[in-house]
């Protein structure tokens, strides 16, 4: 990892949750992302807007380590959790992720009841003593999800039994079950109807009050419904970040305002 980052200051570190500095990713010779710098403020939903390809997904995917699965890939730069370094030595990447959670494109419950699907975060982490505390902490997670009351009759039926909205609050569930500090999104309504995808942006803002959540999204329009910040990508670069109601009514960038307008996609 390059160490040559900026200083960090305490009193930034006091409202930001994530910063990223000199963030280069490659994957073999492909230079996939190029220098993106951002605070990732606390409590807050931010949304990531840009082209296919343009790098959004590949830096999110930074941010719990999981381009570290993928053999090809090299992160250069410096990523702080909480003051933390992500990549030193003494991080464990799965201990992180179960701080920095993720939900992903499609809904991908595991192949085992609603349940388990909910437990198996907290059983593998320890974070139940008991049976009861492991039902308390899938119905609370169930709950935040906005899922219980349309399953609570039905814990032992097989996940991919639900509906495709339903399937992606349980993966948002499961998601939160291990207590992360951030929730990662990776275009998590593409694949749904627009009722589920009402339904998952009402929980992301009900989210946002215990949460930071960063989502990668297609849709501009949702992008603008669900975020206070955004961050607009463009061919690798960070073009533009800032609050969500200036990135899409005066943004600073030419770049910024044609990808808005529809100029480029």
């Amino acid at each position: 990892m390059n160490r040559a980052a900026a200083p960090v200051t305490p009193a930034v570190l006091a409202t930001v949750k994530i910063q990223a500095r000199g963030v280069q990713v490659f994957y073999g010779a492909a230079h996939a992302l190029k220098d993106v710098s951002i605070d990732i403020l606390d409590r807050t939903v931010t949304a990531f807007i840009g082209p296919s390809g343009c790098g959004k997904s590949t830096f999110l995917r930074c941010l719990n380590r999981m381009n570290d699965t993928i053999e090809i890939a090299r992160v250069e730069g410096t990523i702080l959790l909480d003051g933390q370094d992500i990549h030193d030595s003494g991080v464990d990447p799965v201990q992180l992720r179960a701080r920095v959670g993720m939900v992903f494109q499609k809904p991908n419950p595991f192949p085992k009841s609603i349940y388990d699907n909910v437990a198996y975060g907290p059983r593998i982490h320890g974070l139940a003593r008991n049976k009861a505390e492991l039902d308390a902490v899938v119905e609370r997670s169930l709950r935040r999800a906005a899922l219980w009351n349309e399953v609570k009759d039905r814990l032992a039926s097989p996940g991919t039994g639900l509906s495709g909205g339903q399937q992606q609050r349980l993966c948002i569930a499961r998601a939160v079950a291990t207590s992360p500090e951030v929730l990662l999104m990776d275009e998590p309504c593409s694949a749904l109807d627009p009722i589920a995808t009402a339904q998952v942006e009402e929980l992301i803002d009900e989210l946002r009050s215990q949460f930071s959540v960063v989502i990668v999204t297609h849709s501009m329009q949702q992008a603008a419904r669900v975020s206070q910040k955004t961050a607009f990508f463009h061919l690798g670069h960070l073009v533009e970040y800032g609050d969500t109601e200036q990135i899409f009514t005066i943004p600073r960038d030419p770049r910024t305002e044609s990808y808005i307008s529809g100029k480029i996609g």
